[in-house]
């Protein structure tokens, strides 16, 4: 039985652990990842050193997983954002993929407790293949949405070093929080019945965020409670906050993810301004624990913990840093 490829560094050994952890204690407890067709990499030692091949796990398929074709949600990349007339958003447009659910038992140790594992992998609408095209001996071209899709869930940590590269590495890490944040809203509305209590999320939902891959489950949830179940920004600000953790696990900066602004907005243009007003509410708070007095400490504490990096302050702060002119000396 191959070893599932599913991360073998030790942020993947550490989700195990968790898993397991949680199961054996009886936690009620889901994990959630992207089922990597070929993995990380599958080793060879040659004459010539370390060779890296593609993994080949799933080639006789997976015995422990469970297919849900019932359980698959809608991820959408690129497109624009429109405003209605009663500051309503609307995100339209762009590339629309399916993440499908694959679930994987959890057995606790000693006990009676299975948690579930669910993995997702990525496809795009049957819809997508043009069939005229395939016909007119363009193939390619014809299944080119599907690969699109499909590659998502191929290589765990592609190579980044390329435009593409870090496409597809924002790609997979937004499939992951989408997905899998639908999933845990969907099951949180069945529970609740015909009369859903967003107040009670953050009682029954718990989100933990395992470093900094799985960080845009915050401006995914505020997308999600905003746009799609109607709430106002201050309800799902609150919810978020009680909802979600993180769990940093390295200091070195190199190590913590940044994206450029302009890759953030052209891929998730509207998740790009809710990242902005969570900047200004971070200001906010910056500002009110410690005051405008010394100009000096406040430009610190804003470059070392704003969210947005070499980014000027927004209109409403404009004139937060403004020092005041030294008078000239004769």
């Amino acid at each position: 039985e191959p070893d599932a490829a599913l991360g073998n560094g030790g942020l993947g050994r550490l989700a195990s652990c968790f898993l397991d952890s949680l199961a054996t204690l009886n936690y009620p407890a889901w994990g959630y990842g992207l089922r990597y067709r070929y993995g990380l990499f599958k080793q060879r030692i040659t004459k010539d050193g370390q060779e890296e091949v593609a993994e080949n796990w799933l080639e006789m398929s997976n015995p422990w997983e469970i297919v849900r074709n019932d359980v698959a949600y809608p991820i959408k990349f690129y497109g624009k954002v429109l405003t209605d007339t009663d500051g309503k958003k609307h995100w339209i447009g762009g590339e629309d993929i399916q993440a499908v659910a694959y679930d994987v038992p959890i057995p606790g140790y000693e006990t009676k407790t299975t948690i579930n594992l669910r993995l997702w992998s990525t496809k795009a609408p049957s819809g997508d293949f043009d069939l005229s095209v395939f016909n007119s001996g363009k193939h390619t071209q014809a299944a080119e949405a599907l690969y699109n899709a499909e590659k998502i869930c191929y290589v765990l940590y592609p190579g980044d070093e390329s435009l593409e590269g870090k496409i597809l590495r924002l790609k997979q890490q937004y499939t992951l929080c989408s997905a899998s944040l639908q999933d845990i809203i969907a099951r949180f509305e069945r529970r609740s019945g015909a009369k859903v209590k967003w107040d009670e999320f953050p009682d029954k939902v718990a989100v933990q965020m395992n470093d900094t891959h799985p960080t845009l489950c915050i401006p995914e949830l505020m997308r999600i409670l905003i746009d799609v179940k109607g709430l106002s920004w201050k309800e799902a600000w609150n919810i978020t906050q009680r909802t979600v953790a993180y769990t940093n696990h390295t200091v070195l900066p190199e190590a913590l993810e940044k994206w450029s602004l302009e890759l953030m907005q052209k891929l998730l243009p509207r998740h790009m301004e809710i990242i902005e007003m969570i900047d200004e509410e971070l200001i906010r708070t910056i500002v009110s624990e410690h005051g405008k007095a010394d100009s000096d400490l406040l430009e610190k504490k804003l470059k070392q913990m704003r969210i947005l990096e070499n980014v000027e302050l927004p209109a409403a702060f404009s004139d937060l840093l403004v020092k005041p002119k030294k008078s000239p000396v004769a």
